[in-house]
């Protein structure tokens, strides 16, 4: 008997906890809320928070405000999220490496990517090109294959940096291939992008978005895609699995996310809300379809499974490619 009250006292107490989460969803946001993500102003996931920031304020009735913290691989604003107050007045705009490859390629960091931050909700999805520069002497992945078998590490090819997607995708390429390339990191896009188009380098890898007009202007040449179908924006360009290579696929995305402890209900609302935008026919024409983004909208449940799997995924990419972790 004394037990049965215990439990219906628990229960009593859980109900009230959830009726409080709920009441306080309803009232949220009850100031302006922050977007939080780690690239500079003019970056594509800036412009990409910006026009979501927007939608939402007017959803919200709250400003909804977007602040840039560049730096260490996305971790400066990833840390900063993980240890705000757990209101779900701070968010983090996260792309995937920040939380799936940050763990394999750094020695320790400042938090936990799955234990200090809730998935909301996945935005959207996007493929890389493998592209050369037009005086490559190779103008298909078979050639460039050939070449470099013949003469290994004489071709280059542009990264940001050890860890990067660009060196786990070349890497695993030079694995499955059995080739030789030779690495040459950069600190950001505009330098990797600056090598290929002087001809710096002879290889790379881009947005199919940043790509599609260098290589409609023959500024540089696109020989195939890291996706696991083909691209509208490059419709020409075959997939690497079609090509032989299916080990060589990687799916960018940009995901949501607030501070671990953040209740339920508000992720919840937070998460209805962005889906509603991303729905919209007059936001995906204008924000994500023309720039090569595969709307997403994913569930919490489903983006923390997916997150899940790629931080499995991902380390074993590292640990092929030979990345040592970094301080």
């Amino acid at each position: 008997m004394r037990a049965f009250k215990l439990l219906l006292v628990a229960v009593a107490a859980l109900t009230v906890q959830v009726s409080n989460a709920q009441t306080a969803a309803a009232h949220w946001p009850t100031r302006p809320v922050k977007i939080v993500l780690g690239l500079p102003p003019g970056s594509g996931s800036d412009l990409l928070a910006r026009a979501l920031a927007q939608e939402l304020a007017e959803a919200w009735k709250q400003p909804v405000v977007v602040e840039n913290k560049p730096g260490a691989n996305g971790i400066v604003a990833t840390d900063s999220v993980a240890k705000a107050p757990p209101d779900g007045h701070t968010l983090l705009l996260a792309i995937d490496a920040n939380i799936t490859t940050n763990p394999h390629i750094y020695k320790s960091l400042p938090h936990d990517p799955v234990k200090d931050l809730a998935p909301v909700t996945m935005l959207m999805t996007f493929s890389t090109a493998l592209v050369a520069h037009p005086a490559a002497p190779f103008n298909s992945v078979a050639e460039l294959v050939a070449r470099a078998k013949a003469a290994p590490g004489s071709i280059s090819y542009a990264s940001m940096g050890s860890g990067s997607t660009m060196h786990l995708l070349s890497e695993t390429l030079e694995q499955a291939a059995g080739i030789k390339l030779l690495h040459v990191p950069y600190k950001g896009i505009p330098q990797m992008t600056n090598a290929l188009l002087s001809g710096e380098v002879q290889l790379g890898w881009l947005g199919a978005f940043t790509a599609k007009p260098l290589v409609a202007e023959g500024r540089l040449k696109a020989l195939g895609i890291s996706a696991t179908k083909r691209l509208a924006l490059l419709p020409q360009v075959p997939t690497l699995a079609e090509l032989g290579y299916p080990q060589v696929e990687m799916t960018v995305w940009y995901g949501l996310m607030a501070p671990a402890a953040t209740p339920r209900p508000v992720v919840e609302r937070i998460h209805s809300s962005v889906a509603a935008i991303l729905a919209k026919p007059s936001f995906r024409d204008q924000h994500l379809v023309p720039k090569g983004y595969e709307p997403s909208g994913m569930g919490t449940s489903d983006f923390s499974a997916h997150i899940r799997r790629e931080l499995v995924s991902r380390g074993e990419m590292v640990r092929r490619a030979g990345v040592a972790p970094q301080e």
